[in-house]
């Protein structure tokens, strides 16, 4: 077989050429349009569930959330696995399918099933979610933020309103994970013994808040020739303003929120926290979609970042933008690549030359590495 090679490749010259020139080609446009990344995807293909289930015990969530998702979505097709993990407040469903299986179908089939549970969980327990397409290793950049005159609360609004959306908009892009902070809240602190005083319960206090900061259509007004939509806006625009709202009339006197409960801007029960350089702060893990290129994805951020930093500056927060980047891995494999072929092509041309002390042996070889390199290149893209 390799002495029919040879002698084809003796016979027919050209044709060799124009294959390597053709395969030079192909490799250099191939190698440009590389997909970067720190590892191969590994992951099997799977469908994450997350239903979050406030005030559930992990017994509970596992019973009544769980099970119940577990049973509405064994029937989808190319499954091969069904695992769930109940925790308090939190129930995580992950399905594995056969390798293989399309990804996009797969998920449109479980989202279709999850519809099926509409009004059949129980009351407070928030919509099964499937959770971003992310590759296995899916971290393309981890930044934080501290400031001297800010406080963490003022931090975690900042990164949540206004870093986050800003990011979810860049190309390649699937979530941001924020540790850290305290998320602001409206809190109406009830205080039990004013409840009984007055003769009222939990649920009026729950009632009358609802009532008052939900949005509701007013309908409209129409007239011979045109109709005009009512549109309310009463609803408060701070804490101060919500503990005036009104709770019940009793006895000629009305009782306000604020008079059976502290209602305060405060911080909500903490699930994380963050520090950076030993500060405290609040740190931002930035997922990339699956299949996207992981320096390309990189490169968007920080100019998404350089577009964002005069306003965080203004703010008198500092950004730390590289405290986790793995595009630094691929960069330094990149290079050390690059040096070890420059290094081994110089020593295997140096080796031919003395030895067989022929400049045109030499040559050849200094064509045929790279383009067994290249060759190497295009079965790599293609598997």
């Amino acid at each position: 077989m390799i002495g029919a090679i040879v002698r084809f490749a003796i016979r027919f010259p050209g044709v060799i050429i124009a294959l390597a020139a053709v395969l030079s080609v192909y490799g250099v446009y191939s190698l440009t349009r590389a997909e970067l990344n720190v590892f191969p995807e590994f992951s099997p293909t799977q469908v994450v569930i997350q239903t979050e289930a406030p005030g559930l015990s992990a017994e509970l969530v596992e019973t009544l959330v769980s099970q119940p998702i577990e049973n509405v979505v064994a029937g989808v097709s190319a499954i091969e696995s069904v695992r769930s993990q109940s925790i308090p407040g939190l129930s995580v469903v992950t399905l594995v399918f056969q390798q293989g299986s399309d990804l996009y179908l797969n998920r449109q089939a479980v989202g279709e099933r999850l519809t099926w549970l509409a009004n059949r969980l129980p009351r407070g327990v928030a919509a099964p979610t499937i959770t971003p397409l992310t590759s296995s290793a899916s971290t393309v950049l981890g930044i934080g933020l501290t400031s001297d005159r800010r406080s963490l609360m003022e931090l975690r609004t900042l990164a949540d309103w206004t870093i986050k959306p800003h990011l979810l908009s860049v190309t390649g892009m699937a979530d941001v994970n924020i540790f850290g902070g305290d998320v602001r809240q409206w809190q109406i602190q009830v205080d039990p013994d004013k409840l009984m005083q007055h003769g009222l319960a939990l649920q009026d206090v729950i009632d009358a808040a609802r009532n008052a900061t939900g949005v509701r259509g007013a309908g409209y007004v129409e007239n011979v020739n045109q109709r005009i939509v009512l549109t309310t806006a009463g609803q408060p625009a701070d804490a101060a303003q919500l503990g005036k709202v009104m709770l019940v009339r009793k006895d000629g006197r009305t009782l306000t929120l604020s008079d059976v409960a502290s209602v305060v801007e405060a911080r909500a029960p903490s699930i994380s926290a963050a520090a950076i350089n030993g500060k405290p702060g609040v740190f931002l893990f930035l997922q990339g979609q699956l299949g996207a290129d992981t320096i390309a994805v990189t490169e968007s951020l920080y100019q998404a970042l350089t577009e964002l930093e005069p306003l965080i500056a203004a703010e008198g927060v500092t950004l730390h933008r590289d405290l986790f980047r793995p595009a630094n891995f691929i960069d330094t494999a990149i290079g050390n690549v690059r040096f070890d072929i420059l290094v081994g092509s110089v020593l295997v041309l140096a080796v031919l030359f003395l030895f067989l002390y022929n400049a045109r042996t030499a040559f050849i070889c200094a064509i045929a590495i790279p383009v067994s390199l290249l060759a190497a290149v295009l079965l790599l893209g293609y598997f």
